[in-house]
């Protein structure tokens, strides 16, 4: 297996209890994150070597993770697994599936890439690499299929793992914050790209909402490895703001927040399925921004929108995503219980939707793929 960054090391871990009820006596291999190595995963490399988004930063880190990719090529080719499994990270996991698919190995990509948004050419470079796809969302195997490439929905599982019912209350006992406090959750995203790009904005806009409703709190999840770069724009950006700094606890601030300011990604549905009002954005390096806004299909970035397919949240993104324009939107959130109340219901039904035992299916799937 290979994960790549938080989200893919969270899926590839929920992905593996479902494959060790299956197969008691699974090894699992590869590259992956402490919740997978927490499922007993042997991780040759660690996920984070792969956090890195768009042209200019994969650029900086080409060699080392070409040099990766080739050394694990070769070790698998040897040690010949049942299957691979590439979870997400396709720019990595399409160059390893396609060389191990030629040479024989079962290879199953877990989270079809967004062909259905943009960079639609990708379909070919699945079609490649990949003997199955498991897919998060119910229209992606139709569009897989007419493409050749064979799919199953199989939900998605952080709409097993987080309840239909939110323990905001408990949340925020576990927090120390107070029922009566109106929580904002910042979340930045897990790479050192995007909190070097999102994170100064979402702090400033913090500061701009804490003046007009004096007595907010804030709390900010950390990724494990970028506690100091946290701590010094924090310092810059937001000196004096009642912020609490939390060492990952992600779901814990989702779970007690009244409002997200969040960066666009997978964190945005699990945000979603916690029933969050939010406010995605979304700010990258400028050339990477010039190539991604001409190749999108849809008028939505965010998925929770996507899914929707309406804008249900507001979306801030590149030269609108100002700390001015994100804190009135996040205080417009605050100010319209009757908004909220919709938001909620529209992202319950949600929730059911792609609630589907996603370890069992993605599971029986990749049976099927094995002959087993």
């Amino acid at each position: 297996m290979v994960a790549g960054e938080a989200s893919g090391d969270l899926l590839a871990s929920l992905l593996l209890s479902g494959l060790k009820a299956r197969w008691p006596a699974l090894s699992a291999a590869g590259i992956g994150g402490p919740r997978m190595q927490a499922e007993g995963f042997d991780a040759w490399w660690p996920s984070h070597k792969l956090s890195v988004f768009g042209y200019v930063d994969a650029l900086r880190h080409y060699r080392e993770l070409v040099g990766i990719r080739n050394q694990l090529r070769d070790r698998l080719l040897v040690q010949r697994p049942d299957v691979f499994i590439g979870v997400d990270a396709p720019d990595f996991n399409f160059g390893l599936e396609q060389p191990l698919k030629a040479q024989g190995i079962r290879t199953v990509h877990f989270v079809c890439p967004s062909i259905w948004a943009w960079r639609g050419g990708r379909v070919k470079k699945l079609a490649a690499a990949a003997d199955h796809v498991l897919c998060l969302f119910p229209f992606e195997p139709a569009l897989l299929a007419e493409h050749g490439v064979a799919a199953t929905f199989v939900g998605h599982p952080m709409a097993d793992r987080i309840p239909l019912e939110v323990p905001q209350a408990e949340a925020r006992a576990a927090l120390g914050l107070a029922d009566s406090d109106t929580v904002v959750a910042l979340l930045p995203g897990s790479r050192r790209s995007e909190l070097r790009y999102i994170g100064p904005v979402l702090l400033e806009a913090a500061v701009r909402m804490a003046r007009q409703r004096p007595g907010l709190r804030f709390v900010l999840p950390v990724v494990p490895g970028l506690e100091a770069e946290v701590q010094a724009l924090v310092a810059q950006h937001a000196p004096g703001l009642d912020l609490q700094c939390l060492a990952g606890r992600s779901h814990e601030a989702l779970a007690a927040c009244d409002l997200t300011l969040i960066a666009s990604g997978t964190a945005t549905l699990e945000a979603a399925l916690f029933k969050r009002p939010m406010v995605i954005t979304y700010r990258m390096h400028w050339l990477n921004w010039q190539y991604m806004r001409h190749m999108a299909y849809l008028p939505w970035v965010g998925l929770p929108n996507i899914l929707l397919r309406d804008f249900a949240v507001p979306e801030l993104l590149q030269h609108a995503a100002t700390p001015e324009a994100l804190a009135r939107e996040g205080l417009a959130w605050l100010d319209d219980a009757p908004r909220r109340e919709r938001l909620q219901a529209r992202f319950t039904d949600l929730h059911h939707m792609l609630r589907q035992d996603t370890a069992r299916k993605a599971s029986d799937a990749i049976a099927q793929v094995l002959g087993a």
